[in-house]
Formats: structure tokens, sequence, C-alpha cells
């Protein structure tokens, strides 16, 4: 089946299709919600104020079913992929510890160069620091590293969100209320009508703003910890063993999705405050993200959907390459130093051109890796993570990030 793994003559795993399906439906959610900041200050406004009349709408649904639910998919992909390294190199006796580190630093240095050059927004900095630290993990079992993962995800977010609801029981101050005038303004001003250099240090400053107000200590309760339950999965082979566990993946889906959306639900049932927004996001949206991850492995058991989604799964094998193009598509469409259509269009507007950009994507993955073995960005990855020089077979993709 096609969620299935093989080894081939030279000792080296095929690749996990469902794998690469959930890494390349991911970037499209992804791409959604960093579109809204591509085109607008959405780090400095309240959306449902900020937007209004059919804008709003769509802004609400992408909030229940986009927001929050695709960059936990990705992380827990990344931690499956992390385990099929790992058990790749043990198969060559190789140093996964040495190929890992040296990987994850040159992930760190693309996205250094991606946040400060082209999009603040940036997660590749988080994803290959967060990385470092899911490496000292990596030696416990599956049931461990789920338990682990679950545990320090769930308790910190109950908690806090407990503390928020108790907080808003005496305080009505809600959602509605927050909005940064003076930061709105600068970056509409900036992105809009500034030089290049100017937008890089407006760029330099948000991505401050961002990740150094206790950034790395907050990703270690929400980025980390579902990379450390997709590698429990890893460990335990989900995705290889889906067709015959389906009904364990049948049973997840039945669960997460109603919970999933209940919790993304909330804050219209019982108002926009800021606790029942957090537990929209914190708990509503990797939730959810779980729901469409069982919903696309079981209709992967089908091999005529497994051929339909071939062109995601090849989006997934160039997830790199396609995350940075995104930035550099949405940023050169937007920004003062591209078509300067910052601030002058409509969210509806721009959630279509997000998903026109994605679908010519998919075909230009599908196209480039009918004739290419690696994606673009890939394929200068690997060379400065492993150099020319390679063992035979070294070269051979498995599920890698």
């Amino acid at each position: 089946m096609m969620a299935s793994k093989k080894v081939n003559p030279v000792g080296v795993m095929d690749r996990i299709q469902t794998l690469d399906v959930l890494r390349g439906f991911s970037l499209l959610g992804i791409l959604i919600v960093n579109m809204i900041g591509f085109h607008s200050p959405y780090g400095y406004y309240n959306p449902y104020d900020w937007w209004e009349y059919g804008d709003l709408t769509w802004y609400t649904w992408i909030d229940i079913l986009v927001q929050g639910s695709f960059y936990p998919i990705f992380s827990l992909m990344f931690g499956y992929g992390m385990v099929i390294m790992q058990r790749r190199s043990a198969i060559r006796g190789t140093s996964f510890w040495t190929i890992s580190v040296r990987r994850l630093s040159v992930l760190l240095i693309f996205g250094i160069i991606h946040a400060f050059l082209i999009w603040y927004g940036d997660i590749l900095i988080t994803y290959a620091l967060m990385g470092m630290v899911l490496l000292l993990f990596l030696r416990l079992s599956g049931p461990w590293l789920m338990g682990l993962g679950w545990g320090l995800y769930l308790l910190p977010q109950l908690l806090f969100s407990g503390m928020l609801i108790v907080v808003s029981i005496f305080d009505s101050t809600s959602l509605a209320d927050y909005i940064d005038i003076a930061g709105l303004q600068q970056a509409e001003i900036t992105y809009a009508s500034g030089s290049f250099m100017e937008i890089t240090s407006q760029r330099i400053a948000d991505w401050k703003t961002n990740n150094l107000s206790g950034g790395f200590i907050i990703y270690l309760f929400l980025i980390l910890p579902m990379m450390m339950i997709g590698a429990g999965a890893g460990k335990m082979q989900w995705l290889e063993k889906a067709d015959i566990q389906w009904k364990k993946w049948l049973v997840i889906l039945l669960i997460a999705l109603p919970v999933g959306i209940a919790a993304k639900m909330l804050p219209f049932m019982t108002g926009l405050s800021i606790s029942y927004q957090y537990i929209q996001d914190t708990i509503g949206g990797p939730v959810l993200g779980i729901a469409y991850i069982a919903g696309i492995v079981l209709i992967m058991k089908s091999a005529k959907v497994a051929k339909l989604l071939h062109p995601l799964s090849s989006a997934g094998r160039m997830s790199i390459t396609i995350y940075v193009t995104q930035s550099l598509i949405g940023t050169l469409i937007f920004y003062h130093y591209g078509l300067g259509l910052y601030g002058k269009i409509s969210l509806a507007t721009g959630t279509w051109l997000a998903i026109a950009i994605y679908i010519i994507q998919v075909i230009f993955a599908e196209i480039w890796l009918g004739k290419f073995k690696h994606g673009p960005v890939e394929k200068f990855w690997r060379f400065l993570t492993y150099g020319k020089k390679r063992k035979r077979g070294a070269g051979n993709e498995v599920n890698e990030l």
C-alpha cells in the first residue's frame, strides 16, 4: 500500500508517500495564513475589528478551519522524519547525531536569511532550534516520546487556559480591545512605501517582537511537543502500519474532528475573549490538525486517491523550496520594492491568490521532480550537509525535511 515503506537493494528505505502528502497539504494552510501577514500588518490588529463584511466571513472560516491547525501537521511530520533519518543512519552505520546537527545548523542559516531578508514570519529558525532539542530525546521509545510530548504540550496549555478564564471572569477585556496603533501605522508605512533597507529594518524589528520576548520558551511548549509526538509515532511506525491499523486512525478521526471543531468554535459561542481565543488556537488548532492527518491517512488507503494526491507529495518533497518561494512571491507582490500592493487588496482576494500560488507551486514541483531528484533548495541543503563526497546511497532522500 501507499503508506508502507520498503527496503531497496542497497539497504535504503523508500519514501512514505503519506508523509509527503501531509507535508504538501500543510503548506497550503501555512500559505493561507501567512498571506494575511504578507499584505497587511496582521500582528498589530484585531482581525475581527479590522476586517469587515465579506472579508470578516472569510477570516472567520480561516480562523476556524486553518489558523493554528497546519503548523502542527508540519511539526509532527518533522519529528516523524527525524526518526526515519535515525533509522536509516543505524542501517548504514553512520553518525545520526553528527549529520543531524549539521543539517539543522544549515537549516538555521537558511532561516536567518529567510527571516531577515525575505519575511519576518520565518519558522525555519524555530524548527532548527527545536530540532536540536529534539535530538536529546530521540533515544527514548515511541510511547515515551509520545507521552512526554503530550504532557509537555497539554499541561502548560490547560494550566494557562484555566488562568486566563479565571482572569477573564474579573476582567471583561476582550480580544476586540487589542490594537497596537503605533506599530500598525509604522508597519503599514514601511512595507507600503519604504526602501529595501527600511523594510529590512522593519522586518528585523518585527521578527524580534515575535520571537525574542520569550519566544524560545513558548516554542518549547508549542513546537517541540508536536515534534516529540510525531517522533513517537515514527518510532511506532504509525504511517507505515496504517493499512493494518486503520481502525486506530478512524477512532482518532472520530474523536479529534468534533473536539477540534468545538474548540475552534468556542470563541464564537462564548464571546471573543482572549482566554477562549487562546484555547481555540492552542488546543483546538492542533487537535483539528490531527483530525486532518487521520483523514488523509485513511483516504490514502485507496490506490486511486494516492495516485490523485501524488502532486501534493511532490510539494511535500520540496517543502523548503515551496515554503521559501511562498514568502519570496508574497513579499515581492506586496512590498514597496516589488509590486507595492501592501494594504491594497481584500482578504478574499489574498486568500484566492494564496490558493492560486499554491496550485502553481504544486504543478511546478511535479514537473521539477519529474526531471530532478531533489528540489533546488533541498539540493543545496544536502550539498552543504554532506559535501561532494558521499557514501554510495547517501544522496537518497527518505522523507527528510
